[in-house]
């Protein structure tokens, strides 16, 4: 073969290798696909046990899928370093938010509260200007203040803001936007107090965190029938793929691509959530509920900056 064949054969291979999918794409979609599902077995859990017992089971599973982990890895000293910062976010980012989101399941289908926590980032937003002051630019409080519109009206159609509504499903969408809040002060808590600590200890001491402080509220109010194996089932597959698993892929999407690339999962999870809770609950998926979940996307590209308004100031 020629070297004029070798460079012809050379030059065709170069864009064949630059349209390739980056590794950290694939992270991407699979822990999509986690934490959309993590919709779907908390609601089948939260039928039986009850929210706070779904929540508990959550995080223990984890506990106990992690600890392990963060001990082969020879990483215990560093959790012990950081051990009273890590266990106090846990509370934030895993207890309370597990809780909220366990309990609106109860009344409001998976889809639903799945496009409600993409507004994560807009209250992380919120968080981090109040905490850090950091003031969003034009394009940024243009988003917050769309994404928030989307909210509003997917909550007026659904959640009983209007007259003979239903109070529950109300309660529920302020449970799961009390989660996105809870969420956002981990986020910034994170940011303040953990910076650069293994992102294993980080994750395995938030779950002890988490598990401590929901273990005694759990017992009490723990259901008195016995739950199904399926319930049983859901609640293990929720604490280790979608919770142990997905935290060791998300810190690892993170430094493979970016923190700017690795929040881009937010748009990925409601997607998957609404086609498990389709498929396997057969729930409804309304054109209002499309449409406010686009508004509330595109709230939320443009508050973390990912889209921009002009030339974004």
């Amino acid at each position: 073969m020629s070297q004029q064949d070798l460079a012809a054969g050379t030059s065709a291979a170069e864009p064949a290798a630059k349209k390739a999918a980056p590794p950290w794409l694939w992270d991407l979609l699979l822990l999509g696909a986690l934490w959309g599902a993590s919709f779907l077995f908390m609601r089948i859990g939260a039928r039986e046990f009850g929210a706070l017992p779904t929540a508990a089971l959550r995080v223990t599973v984890a506990t106990l899928f992690l600890l392990p982990l963060l001990f082969w890895r020879g990483q215990a000293p560093d959790l012990a370093r950081i051990w009273k910062p890590a266990l106090t976010i846990g509370v934030f980012n895993s207890g309370l938010p597990f809780a909220l989101f366990a309990f609106a399941l109860i009344y409001i289908n998976s889809g639903l509260a799945a496009v409600l926590n993409a507004t994560v980032p807009m209250f992380g937003a919120l968080v981090a200007w109040v905490w850090f002051g950091e003031r969003p630019n034009g394009s940024r409080l243009a988003g917050l203040v769309i994404g928030f519109a989307g909210v509003a009206l997917l909550a007026g159609r659904t959640a009983g803001l209007k007259a003979g509504g239903d109070v529950h499903a109300l309660w529920a969408v302020l449970a799961c936007l009390g989660a996105c809040l809870s969420y956002g002060v981990s986020a910034s808590a994170t940011r303040r107090y953990l910076q650069g600590a293994p992102a294993l200890a980080t994750a395995a001491g938030s779950q002890v965190g988490a598990t401590l402080f929901l273990v005694l509220p759990a017992l009490w109010l723990w259901p008195a029938k016995v739950p199904s194996l399926q319930a049983w089932l859901a609640l293990l597959a929720l604490g280790v793929f979608c919770t142990g698993f997905a935290y060791i892929l998300f810190f690892r999407l993170i430094a493979r691509a970016g923190p700017q690339r690795a929040l881009t999962v937010t748009f990925l999870v409601p997607v998957f959530a609404v086609a498990y809770g389709a498929v396997f609950l057969h729930e409804a998926i309304t054109p209002w509920m499309l449409l406010c979940a686009g508004i509330i996307v595109c709230g939320v590209a443009l508050s973390t900056g990912i889209v921009r308004l002009g030339r974004g100031r």
